[in-house]
C-alpha cells in the first residue's frame, strides 16, 4: 500500500444500518417491494423475485436505500455487495447492510475491495457464528479497508470497471462456447436416435438381456472400508462416462455376499435415483467390482454393445422418458421393471459399432473444447484476482 493511503474503519467514512425484520405479525403499513439477500448478487441485483412487507410512512428514510447506496449481505452470503443504481427508492430488510458514505465516491471502491477478499478466501475472516455465519454490524463498523486519495481512487476504479467490462464480456462469450460445445454432442446423439437409418428395430429391453438387476440397496453406513473392492456410486456416472473417485470401498466378502451386481466389462450401469438416467459402460478396468443404487444391465451380445445401449440413454429423448417412468414422490427412482418395458431402437451390430465409434470421436472433440473454454473462465477468474491485488496494494 502507499504512503500517501489510509486505513480507515467504515464507521469513520460511512453510516451504516440494518434493514427491517421480516414479522407479520407486528408489522403494519403498506405493503411494498424490498430486498432479501437472496436479491443481491455481486456488484447487481436479482430484481425478478421481490417479495412484500408492510412499511410505515415514518419508516421510509430508516429502511430505504437510494441512488449510490451499497448494500451488503449480513447473512445467507455475508459480504456480498452491489450498489443501488436506480432512480427510485428501495425497501430492505434485516439481512442486509446499507452503508451510505459521507464521501459516495467511496461505494465502488469499498465493493471492489470487498470482492477481492471474497476470491482471495479471507471475507470470512470478519464473520460470527460456527454454522451460519453472519456479517453483524458491529463487525462492520470494525472493518477496515485502504483510503487513497479521492483522485487515485478515481482513477483506479476507472481502471477496474474497464477491466472488468471487458473480463465478463470474455466469460459471456467463453461460457456460451462452452455450452455451445456440449451442446453439439447433444445434438449429435439427438439426431443419431430420431433420424434412423434403414434396418433399424424397436424392441423390448428386458428381451435382449441376460440381467437387468438392481445394485445394492441396503444402507451403507458401515459397509465402507479404506481399501478393498472399489464400491461404484451415483456420483461415478456422468455423461457416459464411469469415474472411480477412489474414496468408496467394500470386503471381499461383501462383493461375493451381493455377486448379482458384481460387474463384467460391457455391463450398461444405468443410476436410478439423483441423477436418474445417467449411464456408463464398464470397463475391463471396473470388472469385478460392485455398485450402490444402480441398474446393472448385461446385453446379449447378438442383440446390442454397451456402448451403444449407454450412448442410447444418454439421449435428450430417453433422459426425458426416464422423468416420465420414474416412480416414488419422496425419493424419485427408476424400478428395474419400467427399465425391462423400455423399448430400444436397434440397427445392426456393425452399425452400432459405427455409431459408438463416430460418437467417440465427436465426444472426445467436444471434452477438447470443453477443456478450452473452462481453462479460459479460469484465467479470466484468476486475472481478476490479480487485477485487484494489484489495486489494493497500489500497484496500478
Amino acid at each position: 500500500m502507499r504512503t500517501e493511503w489510509q486505513w480507515k474503519a467504515v464507521s469513520e467514512i460511512a453510516d451504516h444500518s440494518l434493514g427491517k425484520m421480516l414479522d407479520k405479525s407486528k408489522n403494519r403499513g403498506e405493503p411494498r417491494p424490498y430486498l432479501r439477500n437472496l436479491n443481491v448478487r455481486w456488484f447487481d441485483f436479482d430484481l425478478s423475485d421481490l417479495l412484500q412487507m408492510r412499511f410505515l410512512p415514518e419508516e421510509t428514510e430508516r429502511y430505504t436505500a437510494s441512488k449510490g447506496d451499497l448494500l451488503i449481505c449480513e447473512g445467507g452470503y455475508p459480504g456480498r455487495a452491489a450498489i443501488w443504481d436506480q432512480d427510485y427508492p428501495v425497501h430492505f430488510q434485516k439481512a442486509l447492510h446499507r452503508v451510505r458514505f459521507r464521501e459516495p465516491e467511496r461505494a465502488r471502491w469499498m465493493l471492489y475491495y470487498l470482492h477481492s477478499l471474497d476470491l482471495a478466501g479471507t471475507l470470512k475472516k470478519h464473520f460470527n457464528g460456527a454454522g451460519i455465519q453472519h456479517l453483524t454490524g458491529e463487525a462492520l463498523a470494525r472493518f477496515t479497508l485502504p483510503i487513497p486519495p479521492l483522485t487515485e481512487q478515481q482513477r483506479i476504479v476507472g481502471i477496474l470497471d474497464e477491466a472488468f467490462e471487458g473480463i465478463d464480456t470474455a466469460k459471456v462469450n467463453a461460457e456460451k462456447n462452452l455450452q455451445n460445445a456440449r451442446a453439439l454432442f447433444e445434438s449429435h446423439l439427438q439426431s443419431v436416435f430420431t433420424q434412423r437409418g434403414k434396418g433399424w428395430d424397436e424392441r423390448r429391453l428386458g428381451d435382449m438381456v441376460t440381467r437387468l438387476t438392481n445394485g445394492y440397496v441396503g444402507p451403507t453406513r458401515n459397509i465402507y472400508q479404506q481399501t478393498g473392492v472399489p464400491y461404484l456410486l451415483a456420483r461415478h456416472v456422468r455423461n457416459n462416462r464411469l469415474l472411480f473417485d477412489g474414496r468408496t470401498f467394500i470386503t471381499q466378502e461383501f462383493n461375493r455376499k451381493n455377486s448379482k451386481s458384481m460387474l463384467n466389462a460391457g455391463d450398461v450401469l444405468l443410476v436410478q435415483s439423483g441423477h436418474i438416467g445417467h449411464s456408463a459402460v464398464v470397463s475391463k478396468e471396473h470388472e469385478g467390482h460392485n455398485c450402490h443404487a444402480m441398474i446393472v444391465i448385461t446385453p446379449v451380445k447378438e442383440a446390442f454393445i454397451g456402448p451403444f445401449l449407454s450412448l442410447f440413454f444418454n439421449s435428450s429423448r430417453m433422459q426425458q422418458k426416464f422423468q416420465e417412468i420414474r416412480s416414488g414422490s419422496t425419493v424419485p427412482h427408476l424400478t428395474c421393471g419400467e427399465v425391462k418395458e423400455l423399448m430400444v431402437a436397434l440397427p445392426n451390430l456393425a452399425t452400432q459399432q459405427s455409431v459408438v465409434d463416430h460418437s467417440r470421436e465427436l465426444e472426445t472433440e467436444t471434452r477438447r473444447l470443453s477443456g478450452l473454454y473452462e481453462r479460459k473462465l479460469a484465467a479470466l477468474e484468476e486475472f481478476k484476482k490479480s487485477l485487484l491485488n494489484q489495486a489494493f496494494t497500489g500497484a496500478l
